[in-house]
């Protein structure tokens, strides 16, 4: 029964590793980051839309973002934007839309993702997502999916689970991104997974997670179980929200709770984290080149991701393993081997240029 299926989508995020693109005032979830003429949140949307009625998806993101939300997904409501008036990662705002849900629909089962994550397969992501929406249904579980991994990340969590001939499997525990040595043993092991920050639960289910492992929290937004889908709201929660603890789902629920539980999946996902893992997804020409934007001739130049206006014209000459942004009057060109200092490199834009390139 789709009238029951809902989702969550996590829009709230600055995505600064993407900085020049992503900013504050419009964050990498609302921008074509692959060139495929939609952006992340709009392919999101429309993928999930494929399994739950436009109606029942919600979209929790940061007050400011509210326009570009209604503006890019024309099938959303108001009422369907679940505004954070302040940034207290992914716990608060997730009990918020089940609150919500539950009192719209008491039998709802409901998926939460993340807005910016790409996935190659979607019709294997929707058979995922509605074998967990069955099981959900049928049993006291809060489940998450694991991605198979393909290599010894070590820019991703990892789930450990049980092993056994169930298609569902209980998870053991979860490991916050490891060392490289860690990472490979957990990978030649067979019983780790990445988590991949995609949950599976009943509303019910997971209300009763929250009583029971964050009940501060729970008898905090419990007060505005009166307001939930009325014109109050708002109201309530622009007083209270603020008040609630700053932490994630994972560390307030799903490493305490007993009833988690893993489905291994393989659907071609990639979380988009960072400049690198989106090379990773573009095509490239012979000598491992990729382009988004304009037009670009490379002479002795290989590795190179480059992302310009559209149908700029640039010459790349000499150059190996670079990372080319251009976004209005900004120009990165940073090596690739150090992307990770992006962020810091945000930081002293800031200073330098202003709080309006950043």
């Amino acid at each position: 029964m789709k009238e029951n299926y809902f989702a969550v989508i996590m829009a709230g995020g600055i995505g600064s590793r993407f900085w020049p693109i992503s900013t504050q005032e419009f964050p990498k979830q609302f921008h074509d980051m692959l060139g495929t003429g939609q952006s992340l949140i709009q392919r999101t949307f429309d993928r999930i839309n494929n399994l739950v009625p436009s109606e029942n998806i919600l979209i929790a993101t940061n007050e400011r973002y509210e326009d570009l939300v209604l503006k890019q997904l024309p099938k959303t409501t108001k009422n369907q934007v679940l505004l954070e008036p302040a940034m207290r990662n992914t716990a608060p705002c997730i009990l918020y839309a089940a609150l919500k849900i539950y009192n719209q629909n008491p039998d709802a089962v409901m998926l939460v993702a993340p807005s910016d994550h790409w996935i190659d397969d979607e019709g294997e992501f929707l058979r995922n997502i509605e074998t967990s929406f069955k099981a959900s249904q049928e049993s006291d579980i809060l489940m998450t999916l694991g991605i198979k991994p393909n290599a010894p990340n070590t820019g991703y969590g990892y789930i450990q689970f049980n092993r056994d001939t169930t298609e569902i499997k209980k998870v053991k525990n979860f490991t916050e991104k490891p060392n490289l040595e860690k990472a490979t043993t957990f990978v030649n092991s067979g019983d780790y997974l990445w988590n991949a920050g995609i949950f599976v639960w009943s509303a019910k289910s997971i209300i009763a997670a929250f009583e029971k492992y964050l009940p501060e929290m729970t008898s905090l937004f419990s007060k505005g179980n009166n307001s939930w889908n009325t014109s109050d709201e708002t109201v309530f929660i622009e007083q209270n929200y603020a008040k609630s603890e700053n932490i994630s789902i994972d560390f307030g629920i799903m490493e305490k709770a007993d009833n988690v539980h893993v489905l291994p999946v393989d659907f071609g996902w990639n979380d988009l984290g960072t400049w690198g893992s989106l090379y990773n997804k573009l095509e490239k020409d012979t000598t491992k080149n990729a382009v988004v934007g304009g037009q670009t001739i490379f002479r002795d130049a290989n590795n190179n991701m480059i992302k310009t206006q559209s149908k700029k014209k640039v010459v790349i000459q000499g150059l190996q393993d670079f990372i080319i942004v251009e976004k209005d009057d900004v120009l990165l060109i940073c090596p690739k081997s150090e992307e990770q200092n992006i962020k810091q490199i945000t930081a002293v834009a800031k200073e330098e240029f202003g709080e309006d390139y950043v």
